[in-house]
């Protein structure tokens, strides 16, 4: 029986289990949800997942959500195409960078989001000055980090984890040319951008409406 994969479209939470579960080529069955419409508080999704939040699965009748454990049982339930290094030094990096992420440029993103794609009325020109000089200021801690082509050595859960986040920078400059945030991206980390968007399951996992 397939996994089920619960989605919703543009959450990085979610894009990391998705690249997951296509790195390791685990059958899913994808239910996308709309936050528009409310699908995330349905009585059918809150039975899955009582706090109402995406990425969320079911495997085999066993209900997770929380994109870190979810890629951590994907990499023990699943362990072909492993998406941790072999060696505990290895392991732990990946989560430390992976953590890094989540806990520093996460809020960042979401700082940005709501300065820009969800602003009401004109932009505060000190909060986007803050933003501005904030990713000056990160986004080098995570160019220092690579290791070769990938974080962690060899692709891995710390890749999956940054990259969304670091895409919502394009986005943004995408929907509302000018600012030019992607300016702050080290040319290190760009080409590392284009390696991930270079896998060959890539381009399945693009957000949907991102594409419309």
């Amino acid at each position: 029986m397939a996994l089920t994969f619960y989605y919703g479209s543009g959450s990085p939470y979610a894009w990391k289990v998705w690249l997951a579960l296509e790195h390791k080529g685990v059958p899913y069955d994808l239910k996308v949800l709309s936050f528009d419409k409310g699908d995330t508080q349905a009585p059918e999704f809150r039975a899955v997942n009582p706090r109402g939040k995406v990425p969320a699965i079911v495997d085999d009748g066993f209900a997770l959500w929380e994109s870190a454990a979810i890629v951590e049982y994907l990499e023990e339930a699943y362990p072909a195409r492993p998406l941790l290094p072999a060696d505990p030094k290895g392991r732990a990096t990946a989560r430390r960078i992976a953590a890094e992420c989540e806990n520093y440029l996460g809020p960042l993103m979401s700082e940005l989001s709501r300065a820009t794609l969800f602003r009401k009325g004109p932009a505060d020109a000190s909060v986007m000055a803050d933003i501005h000089k904030r990713l000056g200021e990160e986004l080098p801690r995570f160019d220092a980090a690579l290791s070769g082509d990938h974080f962690a050595g060899s692709l891995s859960l710390a890749d999956f984890t940054v990259y969304p986040r670091l895409r919502m920078i394009r986005r943004v400059d995408e929907r509302q040319p000018g600012e030019d945030w992607s300016r702050h991206i080290p040319k290190r980390l760009a080409a590392w951008m284009k390696r991930i968007e270079a896998l060959p399951y890539f381009d399945r996992t693009v957000p949907p409406h991102w594409k419309a």
